[in-house]
């Protein structure tokens, strides 16, 4: 079963291109958000397994809101990686301190590179995991 994913970022261009290649890559969109008030909202109705989260939101941070996505009752296991078109480098710090899994670079966005993320922290989890 694909991995359902949310996407949130402030550029419209940028969300169409990432839904199109996801989707194509058989991962499950199920939506995408330009705010942190319409990603909460989002991921309380639709229960994602994933939510990619751009760092910088306009006028909103991204760590803020991949907080409020952990802190939620609603998270139920749901697992936040932060993506930015900067280099990891330069926010590495708060990638460390923050509750997302991971942190992707735009560039490097695929199916294949959130599964194995999810996948890679899943057997951290798990000590019997292969």
């Amino acid at each position: 079963m694909a991995l359902r994913l949310i996407i949130v970022d402030d550029n419209t261009h940028f969300l169409d291109a990432a839904q199109g290649l996801l989707d194509c890559e058989g991962m499950s969109v199920v939506g995408v958000a330009t705010t942190s008030t319409d990603a909460l909202c989002l991921a309380a109705e639709m229960c994602p397994d994933v939510v990619l989260v751009d760092i910088d939101l306009g006028q909103e941070s991204g760590f803020d809101l991949a907080r409020s996505l952990m802190e939620s009752e609603l998270h139920d296991g749901r697992r936040v990686i932060l993506t930015s078109a900067y280099p990891e480098e330069d926010f590495a710090e708060l990638i460390e301190t923050s509750p997302a899994i991971a942190f992707l670079a735009k560039s490097e966005l695929s199916a294949s590179a959130i599964v194995e993320v999810v996948g890679r922290v899943g057997d951290e989890h798990d000590p019997g995991a292969n």
